[in-house]
């Protein structure tokens, strides 16, 4: 009996949202997989297929899986194995998989967690995409950091004490996963005499991209895909 080759793995940045941000590679491996994976929440549609969704071909298997949220990280290990047995199946099969993941595969993306539960199984490779903040700071016009500027990436998820204390410490900063915690945020920044710095943007290059006074936004109404910039105030 002959063995099956394994198929190979692709994480494939997909950008923040304009589709015409996909690079030349990802979208050749795109229409040459027979397999495109991507991740959702449950109850919505997967943001990185909608991206690409005008490039699909038709024919392809599509394999949409989900990840359990807010769970201790000992507890997700078993979840997240179960959410991608299809991926392994389709690979062990012999089927080549490409895996969608908004912005960047290595950058806050969805794709780490199959990277780092398959790649010592299965050939991998990934395609970088534009990070979030990348098309955030060219959807505002802003430049971020210059020569020796610190530019920090920080989740509004942090503690405040914690969130203080990096903002003190960088030059310019991208604040990413709001949502909730956008009050929190929006105080500390008042507090450090940078409100008049940042610019508030959600869904940053999509269609339905918005950018709003930072004073003006709705605490109530933050969705997930936006960001807060503090560009450096360095200028040349």
């Amino acid at each position: 009996m002959v063995a099956i080759q394994t198929g190979r793995l692709y994480g494939i940045g997909v950008g923040p949202g304009d589709p015409e941000l996909l690079t030349l590679k990802a979208f050749r491996l795109l229409q040459a997989a027979p397999v495109i994976a991507y991740h959702s929440a449950i109850d919505r549609e997967s943001i990185a297929r909608s991206i690409v969704a005008p490039f699909l071909r038709g024919n392809q298997i599509e394999v949409c899986f989900h990840f359990p949220r807010a769970l201790d990280p000992e507890a997700a290990q078993a979840s997240y194995s179960e959410a991608i047995r299809p991926i392994v199946n389709h690979l062990s099969a012999g089927r080549d998989v490409v895996v969608l993941c908004c912005g960047d595969p290595l950058f806050y993306g969805s794709f780490m967690y199959l990277f780092t539960r398959l790649a010592d199984r299965f050939e991998t490779e990934i395609v970088p995409g534009v990070p979030s903040a990348m098309g955030a700071a060219a959807a505002i016009g802003s430049p971020l950091c210059y020569q020796n500027d610190i530019f920090s990436v920080l989740s509004a998820t942090l503690p405040a004490p914690s969130l203080r204390a990096q903002l003190i410490n960088a030059d310019a900063v991208a604040i990413i996963k709001l949502r909730r915690h956008f009050d929190k945020v929006r105080q500390i920044l008042s507090d450090l005499d940078l409100l008049s710095r940042a610019k508030y943007i959600e869904q940053a290059t999509a269609p339905d991209q918005k950018i709003i006074p930072i004073e003006d936004v709705n605490p109530h109404d933050v969705p997930y895909f936006s960001m807060i910039l503090v560009p450096s105030q360095t200028q040349f």
